[in-house]
């Protein structure tokens, strides 16, 4: 064999081998192909069903009518809060089992003011039923400034937020709503300054012409607003129309096991008062937020309701 035949045979069986090691490295153990090379691209499609929104209902706010019918752009801007929180899955279902706790709170004190019951998901959409904080520096279920909170008498200081607590802030809330339902004329309008300030709304009511809120063109988060609430409310009313199969049984119980305890003089430990009351700090804390220090001072004159609970 002459030097030329050996070298492409030579060749021949180098590739042989070459090719066998690579089949070989492309299989797995049992000599089935990888799993990625049997995979169709329908298997590798979502295990989920994502559908629009029919819209085939009159949507209204605090018994105010949106025109979806005679405004697309408005059947729009509902269209996308409802896929939005329909499509939030962890948010929505957490504000249903904390719906069974505020709630109970909230509605009461709506009705003492007569105040409609649809602005419990107004609570809902600022602060998703919890004691947060905005950048901005609103605080409490009901997102109030310090200014605005301290306007109604509600004491903030080192030691003492009063934002956090609840009822109180409710009846501020409820307060300051009239307020604007009376300087607005509706209950729409009234929702978008309370988004947005009264102030700024005054001046855009003025500047666009309108006494309209679905008319009028405003930053991104008050425009969408009125909207996020009336999808909360149709979400939160029916929830399994929506997809959320949450018994009541998976709602978060009122926290209405309490005594109460009226305190008229400083507490320089909040642990030990926890402990001398059968309770813990964190149970102390968890039923009375407003609390934000490790202890309370208590002015001559001055007196707190604590509540203990019942644990």
């Amino acid at each position: 064999m002459n030097t030329k035949k050996f070298l492409v045979l030579y060749a021949v069986i180098i590739t042989a081998v070459l090719g066998l090691v690579v089949l070989r490295s492309s299989t797995s153990s049992n000599g089935s192909a990888p799993t990625a090379a049997k995979v169709k691209p329908d298997d590798r499609n979502l295990p989920q069903i994502v559908k629009g929104v029919a819209l085939e209902k009159n949507y209204s706010f605090a018994g105010e009518r949106l025109p979806i019918t005679k405004n697309f752009d408005v059947r729009e801007r509902l269209d996308r809060e409802l896929m939005v929180n329909s499509y939030w899955h962890s948010s929505t279902s957490l504000n249903i089992k904390m719906a069974y706790r505020i709630f109970p709170i909230i509605e009461p004190i709506l009705e003492e003011y007569n105040i409609p019951q649809d602005f419990k998901y107004l609570a809902v959409a600022e602060s998703n039923l919890r004691n947060a904080t905005s950048p901005a520096g609103a605080k409490g279920i009901w997102q109030f400034m310090p200014a605005s909170a301290k306007h109604y008498d509600l004491e903030i200081n080192r030691e003492v937020d009063e934002r956090y607590h609840l009822e109180k802030l409710t009846h501020v809330a409820c307060k300051y709503l009239l307020h604007l339902k009376d300087r607005f004329g509706n209950w729409t309008l009234a929702a978008a300054a309370y988004n947005m300030g009264e102030t700024r709304m005054a001046r855009e009511l003025k500047n666009q012409r309108t006494d309209n809120y679905f008319d009028m063109n405003l930053n991104e988060e008050t425009s969408r607003y009125v909207f996020r609430i009336v999808a909360i409310k149709e979400i939160l009313s029916d929830p399994s129309r929506f997809g959320f199969y949450l018994d009541k049984s998976d709602g978060y119980h009122p926290l209405t096991d309490y005594r109460v305890v009226t305190v008229e003089q400083t507490i320089p430990n909040l642990g030990d008062f926890a402990t001398e009351h059968g309770t813990t700090y964190r149970m102390l804390k968890v039923y009375n937020p407003w609390l934000i220090s490790h202890r309370l001072t208590v002015s001559a004159g001055n007196s707190y309701d604590i509540k203990i609970p019942q644990i």
